[in-house]
């Protein structure tokens, strides 16, 4: 038996967007007679069916959000924080009378099967996706194929920010990163290391970019110097660790460490034996009980926006050329947990305090 048609294939046998074909299957009225007509004929000589199971949840007749459970992480320190927007959103969930249906999947394409596989036999009305990425096939697919859908990471590489294909919510973790870096140079620390990940990861990146602003900001020192102080390794302990290493050899003695993981602060911590301030990302368990300090996502926030894109106004999709007026993202402010005493080297109890403020921001 042949693939279905998708959405893809009738927008081009009609010579319309795939945003028509899903407007005249969800809000004809959107769209002029003449073209819902030839979407329809389109549709009829396909015999394309679009899936009950993407629509209901916009009519709040059924009750159930599909989400993949992630594999552990090596280490177990990073991943923690997917376990706690999981246990958040399906607090929330359970609040508002939603289920969650937990499916696990390897790699991008294993879950686009499980998408496949649900959406078909109509057992999940929505999905939540983590994880995003350059070129993220899993995006394209629930496009394709009209399903519901939000995000916990923005469309990287996209323009995301502006009219993308789909709803997102993110935290702002350019801004954490910033906030960290201001906070060290405030402290007198100057020559303030960043320790991240390869480049071509978004997130990666994004939080990068947040550590050079504020040092091309506050630092007073060159380009070549801020090059040199910034290093990036694989999200684990060792690797941070050696990381370290390698930046105190090439650039020189350090006042300070902003990293884009707990994994990596807790790696550079055991090379630096604590002689020099580092701050962490995720403000995961192990850094509260290490008493380091580190950057924390709002999980209660970004579980708060997933919902409200799926079960309010937008139903889990953009439509364009809509008139809906609430926007299509939240960007979560994230709040940086100072601690002052690392218990990893003999501290006492460390003090902790936030700095910044909360905010979500709504973008359009």
């Amino acid at each position: 038996m042949g693939a279905q048609p998708t959405v893809s294939d009738v927008a081009g046998v009609a010579g319309v967007s795939r945003q028509t074909v899903s407007n005249v299957l969800n809000a004809p009225e959107l769209v002029r007679p003449e073209t819902r007509e030839r979407v329809q004929a389109a549709i009829h000589s396909l015999g394309y069916r679009p899936h009950a199971s993407a629509r209901r949840l916009r009519t709040q007749k059924s009750s159930t959000i599909g989400i993949r459970l992630d594999p552990i992480t090596q280490d177990g320190i990073s991943g923690s924080i997917l376990d706690r927007f999981l246990h958040a959103l399906t607090e929330q969930a359970d609040r508002q009378g939603l289920r969650m249906l937990l499916f696990t999947a390897d790699g991008p394409e294993g879950e686009i099967e499980q998408f496949r596989r649900l959406s078909d036999a109509a057992d999940v009305d929505a999905f939540v996706l983590t994880s995003t990425f350059h070129g993220d096939p899993r995006t394209e697919w629930l496009i394709e194929n009209g399903q519901s859908f939000v995000t916990f990471g923005r469309p990287w590489g996209i323009d995301d920010m502006t009219d993308p294909e789909h709803l997102w919510v993110d935290v702002d973790g350019r801004a954490g990163v910033r906030d960290a870096t201001l906070h060290l140079l405030s402290r007198g620390a100057r020559r303030i290391g960043f320790l991240g990940w390869p480049s071509g990861s978004g997130t990666g990146d994004d939080r990068r970019a947040g550590w050079r602003e504020a040092m091309r900001q506050g630092s007073g020192l060159s380009e070549e110097e801020l090059r040199l102080l910034d290093i990036a390794a694989e999200d684990a302990v060792p690797f941070g660790a050696e990381a370290v290493r390698r930046l105190e050899l090439q650039a020189g003695p350090l006042d300070g460490l902003v990293c884009a993981s707990d994994s990596l602060a807790l790696g550079a911590l055991t090379a630096t034996g604590g002689r020099i301030p580092v701050i962490g990302y995720d403000d995961t368990p192990v850094a509260a009980s290490l008493g380091f300090s580190s950057v924390a996502q709002q999980l209660d926030e970004v579980a708060a926006g997933v919902l409200e894109l799926l079960t309010g106004t937008h139903g889990g999709r953009v439509r364009r050329g809509d008139d809906v007026a609430d926007p299509r993202h939240r960007l979560v402010a994230p709040r940086l947990v100072v601690r002052d005493s690392p218990a990893l080297f003999g501290g006492g109890a460390a003090s902790e305090r936030s700095v910044s403020s909360n905010r979500m921001s709504k973008n359009s």
